[in-house]
């Protein structure tokens, strides 16, 4: 299951939620009649459909099968709404979803490992691939020119780093660390991960 978005709150007296979408795709993801999959804490419960939807600034407001009145609505605040794997769109080439390149092994056009994708964070332009390596976090812009490879099927993302990239983006404390939401949009020449 993917993350496509989190109930932020109700809104109104209906049973309208607000939904921080995590998703390149929010008009598709939570069109009226798709059904989405609530979790909380990472345990995974029914489905929920969608019966109405409407945005706004950016953000989608949506209406439940089933939830209708705001009492039955607040309990909602909080949850992750996820689909399958299967339900997400095929990609252009040059796109990858953000889950795909997590767990892709990382290495240098020489051969030397860097480490593993942790997560990619960071907004549309701004993405970063977060690399576990054995001295701490590094983070490694997602653009084509540094990473120069990437093999989804292999699990493994080439980079030719300028140099002195991988020592200045270098994170020693991992508790510091901020997750990004959303996706890569395209920038001059950036590798786009979706959701």
């Amino acid at each position: 299951m993917v993350l496509v978005g989190r109930v932020a709150r109700a809104h109104g007296l209906r049973g309208d939620v607000v939904i921080n979408p995590e998703t390149d795709f929010p008009e598709s993801r939570f069109q009226a009649g798709r059904v989405v999959y609530r979790s909380a804490g990472g345990a995974r419960a029914d489905g929920l459909r969608v019966a109405t939807v409407r945005f706004h600034r950016g953000r989608p407001i949506v209406r439940f099968e089933g939830i209708d009145s705001i009492d039955e609505a607040e309990p909602l605040a909080g949850l992750e709404l996820r689909v399958p794997v299967a339900a997400l769109e095929a990609l252009p080439a040059g796109s990858f979803y953000r889950h795909d390149l997590a767990g892709c092994r990382v290495e240098t056009r020489s051969g030397e490992v860097v480490g593993q994708v942790d997560h990619v964070e960071g907004e549309a332009e701004t993405s970063r691939l977060a690399i576990a390596t054995d001295e701490g976090e590094v983070l490694v812009p997602l653009a084509a020119e540094i990473c120069v490879r990437v093999d989804i099927g292999q699990k493994v993302i080439v980079i030719e780093p300028p140099e002195g990239l991988l020592d200045l983006n270098q994170r020693r404390d991992q508790g510091s660390g901020i997750r990004g939401s959303g996706a890569a949009r395209p920038r001059a020449r950036r590798r786009r991960p979706r959701r």
